[in-house]
């Protein structure tokens, strides 16, 4: 697959900000975070771990590359 694994709203944020996105702001419904012009809305906190799927989708919006996300640590 992917090689992404599920991840939790708390690291994804985390990661997140490791990737200089400033945040996470209040929005209409959901939250989002910031990084120049990208503007990245953020999965509810009441759904569980973000699936692999879904932070692929997120990662591609973000402008990170699938290697960088996996390297980050």
């Amino acid at each position: 697959m992917s090689g992404l694994n599920p991840v939790s709203r708390r690291a994804l944020i985390a990661d997140l900000k490791k990737f200089g996105f400033d945040g996470p702001h209040r929005g209409g419904r959901h939250q989002f975070m910031i990084k120049g012009a990208v503007r990245l809305t953020l999965p509810n906190p009441h759904r569980g771990e973000i699936g692999a799927d879904l932070l692929d989708r997120l990662l591609k919006q973000a402008g990170i590359g699938r290697d960088a996300w996996l390297k980050k640590k």
